[in-house]
């Protein structure tokens, strides 16, 4: 890498700081592009993509990413394989500190770094997520129609998720460590009044069986009627543990958006961490220079479309401001 000053540098390499990468380097900004600890962000975690458009037999995840990186690639963009562990945000050019050790400086800043799914920590979820475990059911709810399937959580996601599930699965089986939902009260009534799901109160997932060639075929649980029934069991209280078998799983108990990096700085951001915008359809923060695309901004549709439409904007609002930059730079030096 060299010490000059970037246009532009991206965080992240899901849909949204890749296709940033794509709009930045047709206007030949040569984007600099952080690959972060996840190449490829989310998408990652599945394997066929059926819903991104143009794609009518459905897509693999790791091609559309890898071909995606390419067209950027084609037209000029930069890849590091680095995070921003800190970013000075005070003056331009921005600093930024990279996982590497490195620092560099940019005259703006796009923040693609997206949000990671909370995962329960059950046997063998590293080798089966893509694989029948899931943590999105927009994406792969069609992958299990006919199955018994497993939603875990309680809240208004694990809702959201369950009630979509319906359209495919028999069964949806809402697994919730206590005997009381967190979700909003409508969410609850919608759920509950669902003939195809059911809840499994005071229980916990501990292990999930299958392969990577079969799926998901089952999980182990864990139930106790005091709730918290994992916590139990790990200290030998009484808890009964049974095994249950079903054809998918799906996490639900929300995402942390990776926005570490911003603390400090006057980037605003809500209580949970995800990055606010202006007022209105834009991607500008609240620090002139720094815009945001995908689900580091984005709590509610977290798609590949909408994470790649959202770094379309970012890469067009950061053309437009640093032209606005320019111009009035070379306004103040004929001025003097």
């Amino acid at each position: 890498m060299t010490d000059r000053i970037r246009d532009v540098v991206i965080a992240g390499s899901g849909m949204a700081g890749l296709t940033a990468a794509i709009y930045a380097a047709r206007a030949d900004l040569e984007p600099l592009v952080l690959e972060g600890d996840e190449p490829g962000g989310q998408l990652t975690l599945t394997t066929d993509v059926e819903n991104y458009p143009g794609f009518a037999e459905g897509v693999d995840a790791f091609e559309l990413v890898e071909g995606s990186k390419e067209q950027a690639e084609r037209f000029g963009a930069e890849y590091e394989q680095a995070s921003v562990v800190d970013a000075s945000l005070d003056d331009r050019p921005f600093e930024l500190e990279l996982s590497t050790g490195e620092t560099l400086e940019t005259r703006s800043f796009i923040v693609a770094s997206g949000a990671s799914a909370r995962w329960v920590g059950a046997e063998n979820e590293e080798i089966l997520m893509g694989h029948g475990l899931s943590t999105c059911a927009t994406c792969d709810g069609a992958f299990h129609r006919g199955d018994e399937v497993l939603v875990i959580g309680g809240g208004d996601s694990a809702m959201e998720e369950a009630l979509f599930l319906t359209k495919f699965a028999e069964t949806v089986y809402v697994v919730h460590r206590r005997e009381e939902l967190r979700a909003s009260e409508i969410m609850k009534k919608r759920a509950m009044d669902k003939d195809n799901i059911e809840f499994m109160w005071n229980t916990e997932l501990l292990e999930i069986y299958g392969s990577q060639e079969e799926g998901v075929t089952g999980a182990k649980l864990v139930r106790n009627e005091d709730g918290h029934p994992k916590e139990a069991h790990e200290e030998g209280d009484e808890a009964e543990v049974f095994d249950f078998d079903c054809g998918g799983i799906f996490y639900a108990i929300g995402h942390t958006p990776n926005t570490e990096f911003l603390e400090g700085t006057d980037v605003q951001m809500d209580e949970d961490g995800y990055v606010n915008t202006l007022e209105g359809r834009t991607s500008e923060t609240h620090v002139e220079g720094v815009f945001v695309g995908g689900d580091v901004a984005d709590r509610h549709y977290q798609q590949a479309v909408t994470a790649a439409g959202m770094g379309c904007m970012a890469a067009i609002d950061a053309e437009e401001w640093l032209d606005e930059v320019e111009a009035e730079e070379k306004k103040a030096t004929k001025a003097d």
